[in-house]
C-alpha cells in the first residue's frame, strides 16, 4: 500500500504526462434536418459566441522550418591546430616541404538557423617560401634586406634556371569574420534533439580578415599588414546524440594579394596559404531549435438555422494520458509494411512494444544468469485494441489497473515466450534502461528518479473505470462532457475484444451517436508535459516539454483526421494548442 502522500505524488505524474482534446459540437440536431454553418469574418459573429470561437496557432510538419532563439542560444567556441603550405610568386623555386608552415586558430561562433551562423576567428602561425627581390626600399632607411628573408643578404643564394633566390619566412597573427553553412543541415534538415541522424556534418565557412606580420624590425620597415579573404570546408563528426562536442577536419585556404611575401610578379596577383588543420568544438547549451508555429488566422463559424431553432453548444472532451518521454512522433516501424502507431499502442500496446532478435542467445543468456543488455532489439508491429483472446500480460497504458510495465526475471520471460513465441524487452539507451515505450529523441534524458522509467502503478485514467479520478483532478468548464480515451477509442475502432473490458458500452453508443448526428464546429488538442526529468527548466527539461507537448497534441490529431469519423470537418477547424510554459 502507498501512504496517502507518496499515492498523490504518484497522481500528479500521471496526470502531468496528458493530452487534452476538445470536440466542439452542435448537439441540438433535428432528426430530419441538420443544422448547417457557414464560415464568417470575426466582425459577423454574435457576442454571445465570441468567447467560445476562439482558435490557437497551428504548428507545422515541415522539416525545414524551426522558431530561431534567442541572441545568447546557440553559441560554440573551438580551436585547432594544423600546417599549410604557402604559394606565393616564387615558391616553385625551392623544395615543397620548405613551404610548410604551422598555424593555431581558437574562436567562438553562433548559429541563427541550423543552416546559417558566423563565426570570428583568432589564429597564429607562420609562412615559408621563397624570394628574389634581397633587398626592398624603405622611406627612412633607404634599401634594406628583405624583413622576411632568413638569412642575411651577402650571404650565397640559392640558384633555379639560373635565377638567384633566398629562403624567407613570416611570422603573424591574423583575425577574421566569417559566415558559416551547415551543409548537411541545410540539405538534410535539423534532425532535432537527441536523434541519431547527422552524426557526420560538412559545414562550408566563407569570409574575410586581416593579418598582423611581426617578428622584424617595425622601426625600420613600419607596420605590415594585409587583408585575406578566407574559405574553409569542415568535416565535423560527433559520438553522442547530445552533439555537444565534434571532432573536426578542416581543408582551409587564405588567399592575399601577392605582395604578402613583398615578391611582385606581372600577372600574379594573389598568394595564398593552403592547408589542413585538426580541431574540437564544443556547442554550449541551447544547441537546437524548436519546431516552427505558424500563426493563421483564427476560424469562426455560425449556424444557419432553417426551422430557426437556436442550436445547444456543448464540449466533448476527453484525456489522453502518455507515459513519461513519449508522444508517439515518429514512431517509425522496423518492420516492412508494419506499423508501431502511438494510440493503438496507448489503447492495447505491451510493454515496450520491443522484443529481442535472437531468441536463442536469450535462452543462453537466461540459462547463464547473464544480463541481456548486449542483445539487440526490435520493434514489434501495434494491432488494433480490438482483438480477442485471452492475454496473459497486462496491456495498454493506464488501462487496468495493472501498470503496463513487466519484469525482467525468468520465470515471467519465459511464461511469455512459451505463449507468444518471443521474449519481450525493454528499451536500453546508454545508462537508461526503460521499461514503457519511449520517443528515440527523449530516451538518453534523464529523469529525477528511477522509479520514473517504470509503470509502478495504474489509476485506469485511460479507462472508463478512471473518469472519476479525472474529474477530481481536472476541472471542467460548463457545457462539457467529459469522457474517457477507451470509451472513444471503441467508438471509432470498434467496441470489440480487449478494448470493450475497459470501454462502457453505454457511452460508447453516446459517442457513436455524436460523431454520425451531430456537427463538428471545431476539433482542439491540448498537448502538456510537465517537468520529469533534470528540472533544468531553461535548458533540457523545457525543450522536452515544449516538443512532447506539442508532439501529443499532433500524434491524436492526426488519429482522429484519419480515423474516418471527422470526414464532414474542414482541415481548418483542427487545431493544436501547445501547454508549454515553465511548469
Amino acid at each position: 500500500m502507498l501512504h496517502g502522500e507518496q499515492r498523490t505524488q504518484n497522481m500528479r505524474r500521471k496526470i502531468s504526462s496528458l493530452l487534452l482534446l476538445g470536440i466542439f459540437v452542435c448537439a441540438s440536431v433535428s432528426a430530419q434536418e441538420k443544422q448547417q454553418w457557414v464560415k464568417v469574418d470575426r466582425s459577423q459573429l454574435p457576442d454571445s459566441i465570441l468567447p467560445e470561437e476562439i482558435t490557437f496557432p497551428q504548428p507545422t510538419d515541415d522539416k525545414y522550418r524551426v522558431v530561431t532563439n534567442r541572441f545568447w542560444e546557440n553559441w560554440f567556441v573551438y580551436a585547432d591546430g594544423g600546417g599549410h603550405a604557402f604559394f606565393g610568386d616564387y615558391s616553385h623555386y625551392g623544395k615543397f616541404k620548405e613551404t610548410l608552415g604551422p598555424e593555431f586558430t581558437v574562436g567562438l561562433g553562433k548559429w541563427f538557423t541550423p543552416g546559417l551562423g558566423i563565426k570570428a576567428q583568432f589564429g597564429m602561425g607562420a609562412s615559408r617560401g621563397f624570394m628574389t627581390n634581397g633587398k626592398i626600399s624603405t622611406s627612412n632607411y633607404g634599401a634594406l634586406p628583405n624583413p622576411y628573408m632568413v638569412t642575411d643578404v651577402g650571404n650565397y643564394p640559392q640558384y633555379h634556371n639560373g635565377k638567384a633566390f633566398w629562403p624567407m619566412k613570416t611570422k603573424y597573427w591574423d583575425v577574421s569574420l566569417n559566415a558559416t553553412l551547415n551543409l548537411s543541415r541545410l540539405f538534410c534538415a535539423w534532425e532535432d534533439y537527441g536523434t541519431k541522424k547527422l552524426f557526420n556534418q560538412f559545414i562550408l565557412t566563407l569570409g574575410f580578415g586581416g593579418i598582423h606580420h611581426y617578428d622584424y624590425d617595425k622601426d625600420k620597415y613600419g607596420p605590415e599588414n594585409d587583408w585575406y579573404m578566407n574559405a574553409e570546408l569542415q568535416y565535423s563528426r560527433f559520438f553522442t546524440r547530445a552533439k555537444a562536442f565534434s571532432l573536426d577536419f578542416k581543408v582551409r585556404s587564405q588567399i592575399f594579394e601577392t605582395h604578402f611575401d613583398q615578391s611582385f610578379i606581372q600577372g600574379h596577383r594573389w598568394d595564398a596559404n593552403l592547408g589542413v588543420a585538426l580541431g574540437l568544438t564544443y556547442y554550449i547549451k541551447v544547441r537546437g531549435w524548436d519546431r516552427c508555429v505558424s500563426c493563421g488566422e483564427a476560424n469562426y463559424y455560425i449556424p444557419v438555422a432553417p426551422q430557426g431553432d437556436c442550436p445547444e453548444y456543448k464540449t466533448f472532451t476527453f484525456y489522453v494520458f502518455y507515459p513519461n518521454n513519449y508522444s508517439g512522433r515518429d514512431d517509425a516501424p522496423v518492420i516492412a509494411g508494419d506499423a508501431v502507431n502511438a494510440i493503438d499502442y496507448l489503447a492495447g500496446g505491451i510493454f515496450t512494444q520491443k522484443k529481442f532478435v535472437n531468441t536463442n542467445a536469450v535462452d543462453a543468456n537466461l540459462s547463464s544468469s547473464a544480463k541481456l543488455r548486449r542483445q539487440a532489439t526490435e520493434d514489434i508491429a501495434t494491432e488494433k485494441a480490438t482483438f480477442g483472446g485471452n492475454q496473459i500480460v497486462t496491456r495498454g497504458y493506464e488501462i487496468s489497473k495493472e501498470p503496463i510495465s513487466l519484469s525482467m526475471s525468468e520465470s515471467e520471460l519465459k511464461a511469455f515466450k512459451d505463449k507468444y513465441g518471443y521474449y519481450y524487452a525493454p528499451i536500453y539507451e546508454g545508462s537508461n534502461t526503460w521499461y514503457y515505450r519511449v520517443d528515440d529523441v527523449t530516451a538518453t534524458q534523464k529523469l529525477l528518479s528511477d522509479d520514473n522509467y517504470k509503470e509502478s502503478e495504474s489509476y485506469s485514467l485511460n479507462a472508463h473505470a478512471g473518469l472519476g479520478t479525472v474529474r477530481q483532478n481536472m476541472p471542467l468548464d460548463k457545457n462539457t462532457d467529459l469522457y474517457s480515451f477507451a470509451d472513444v477509442y471503441a467508438a471509432i475502432e470498434g467496441n470489440n475484444g480487449y478494448i470493450s473490458k475497459y470501454a462502457d458500452a453505454k457511452t460508447v453508443a453516446t459517442i457513436k451517436e455524436i460523431l454520425e448526428s451531430g456537427t463538428i464546429l471545431s476539433v482542439q488538442a491540448e498537448g502538456l508535459a510537465t517537468s520529469q526529468d533534470n528540472n533544468k527548466e531553461n535548458e533540457v527539461g523545457l525543450q522536452r516539454n515544449n516538443t512532447l507537448s506539442h508532439n501529443r497534441a499532433l500524434t491524436a490529431i492526426k488519429w482522429l483526421q484519419g480515423c474516418g469519423k471527422f470526414t464532414g470537418v474542414p482541415a481548418d477547424a483542427f487545431s493544436v494548442n501547445s501547454l508549454n510554459a515553465p511548469i
